[in-house]
């Protein structure tokens, strides 16, 4: 098996010097790296840069396409029919270690011969990357934004031209960034997702972590693929090239050593809404705390192994979607609002520098630190474990009223199918009445999100009326319809401020006027005047 690792650039020896702007602790700004790729375009035919639309900046955003074909539809159609990687970079400009990774991994193909063959005569698959996400956040450009973080010289800034965090916009898409990266995503329809970024948190020895999908989440194929398959080989892939692979660091207490929690990837993450479409998606995380040189390596080490992995299991990955999708819309029950089982605990062997807490000489306060002198090996908790709270039965379909164009246009975007009603009639449909729900005092990425949402059921004859859609469940997008669709799901277009206005009481009464009918109407109606003189009775503030 390690013979494949080094297959990952299709068994040329790479030893070929790339570029020493991108070796050094310097990384590109938005128009160099523009310009470079536009070079290598012209250059090479196996590269094509592709201007995907507009971001909130104003300036373009790019995709560029490694084995594709000249013509940009046939590219496209390559990626859907073929087995495809496609890795993002910057969506928060300030980690940009994914840019210099993949302009190195160009400048070695390139200098390799621009090999789309391995020596069993395996083909490469279509590569694709976005150079650079959030433009408006490159352009923001400092070396200050990020203080602990080690290199490089200078870099972007995490939030967008509209001060969103892009990774937390893949639902709600608020950001035109947003509605460029799902036309990208169902325009490839990617095989394999990965999510450039920079760790913040405690100190360890590993400069090369990982996020992956939820495995509770996952259909069956996946999960298996995921866990049983693709991460073994890629950490002994990456620890041939001298990077150890370990899970994120996600503490779950102060500490390393009081356990890590694995990462609920909900559908507003980009690796999370890649997984609703059973992409195989992982989030790298290098070390903010070791030098960017050694952060851009570890990148390009997870990049080359992950290729090196579909380059031999092109079938393994394929068959492995087929069968997820089936699975999505063979289920009965939708379950949601993931929460950590901290009861099914497992260990994992962890490498970390031991937590000390001097006092400060000039604030005389006990202060955590990382002691890079003691550094220790031994087994720590690790809760990697989930169970739905909720879940709810699958309807057949979805009714949307056609006045919610933005939610319809949304579906659009991300490949949904449905149908238009083109006529007036009435129709049994159970109704989500919401009853109560939560909002915050203060904004979290320009919405007030709404949280405990309580929801009741109603079946009601409704007149539905032409522009109105159907939305069937039986679909190859079926997850992602839950997930948006469901009224309490954690990312739900509800809990994401898109129906408020139907929240809000919009014709009221004048008690003086009604209270003359309150006999009336108790005695046509028995049941709710026992109600009533039970609510009376038992409730001293109603009384």
């Amino acid at each position: 098996m390690k013979q494949l690792f080094f297959l990952c650039l299709l068994g040329v020896a790479l030893g070929v010097q790339a570029q020493q702007n991108w070796l050094g602790n310097t990384s590109p700004t938005y128009d160099e790296l523009i310009a470079y790729l536009q070079q290598l375009d012209r250059a090479h035919k196996e590269i094509k840069l592709y201007n995907m639309g507009p971001s909130d900046y104003g300036q373009p955003i790019y995709l560029c396409v490694i084995n594709g074909h000249r013509d940009s539809s046939q590219t496209f159609e390559k990626a859907r029919k073929s087995t495809t990687i496609l890795i993002n970079n910057a969506i928060h400009p300030g980690e940009p270690d994914g840019i210099n990774a993949c302009l190195i991994w160009l400048d070695q193909w390139i200098g390799a011969g621009k090999p789309l063959k391995s020596r069993d005569h395996k083909d490469l698959p279509v590569i694709a990357f976005i150079p650079a996400y959030n433009v408006g956040g490159m352009y923001n450009r400092t070396g200050t934004s990020r203080v602990n973080q080690n290199g490089p010289e200078a870099y972007g800034f995490r939030g967008s031209a509209k001060n969103l965090d892009l990774n937390r916009d893949f639902t709600k898409m608020d950001a035109v960034n947003t509605r460029a990266f799902v036309q990208i995503f169902q325009a490839l329809d990617p095989d394999i997702f990965i999510d450039n970024h920079v760790s913040n948190g405690a100190d360890y020895p590993y400069t090369l972590t990982y996020i992956s999908s939820m495995k509770e989440r996952m259909a069956p194929s996946m999960q298996t693929l995921t866990y049983d398959n693709c991460i073994p080989t890629l950490k002994e892939y990456c620890q041939i090239g001298n990077f150890e692979l370990f899970p994120y660091v996600e503490l779950k207490g102060e500490t390393p050593e009081e356990g890590i929690v694995a990462f609920n990837d909900l559908p507003r993450y980009a690796m999370g809404y890649a997984s609703l479409f059973h992409a195989l998606s992982f989030t790298v995380e290098t070390h903010m705390l070791k030098p960017f040189p050694q952060r851009v390596q570890a990148t390009l080490q997870f990049m080359n192994a992950t290729i090196a992995f579909a380059i031999s299991n092109t079938t393994l990955i394929e068959n492995a979607r087929k069968e997820a999708i089936q699975w999505s819309q063979a289920q009965t029950y939708f379950r949601y609002n993931y929460q950590l089982n901290e009861q099914a605990k497992d260990s994992i062997r962890f490498k970390g520098y031991a937590a000390i807490y001097p006092k400060h000489p000039i604030t005389g306060l006990a202060q955590l630190e990382y002691d890079q002198q003691k550094p220790y090996e031994q087994f720590i908790p690790y809760f990697n474990a989930y169970l739905p709270k909720d879940s709810i039965a699958i309807p057949k379909y979805y009714v949307i009223g056609g006045q919610e164009t933005e939610v319809i246009q949304n579906l659009q975007l991300n490949g949904v199918a449905y149908q238009v009603i083109d006529s007036f009639y009435y129709e049994d449909v159970n109704c989500f009445v919401v009853k109560d729900y939560k909002a915050p005092t203060r904004p979290y990425e320009g919405h007030f999100k709404l949280s405990n949402i309580q929801i009741a059921n109603s079946t009601q004859k409704l007149l539905l009326k032409p522009g109105d859609i159907m939305v069937p469940t039986q679909q190859d997008r079926a997850q992602f319809i839950h997930a948006v669709l469901q009224p309490k799901a954690e990312d739900s277009y509800l809990s994401w401020n898109f129906f408020d206005a139907y929240l809000q009481q919009k014709e009221y009464f004048s008690s003086y006027v009604f209270k003359d009918q309150i006999e009336q109407i108790l005695e046509n109606d028995p049941q709710l005047k026992k109600s009533y003189e039970e609510k009376k009775a038992l409730d001293i503030k109603f009384a």
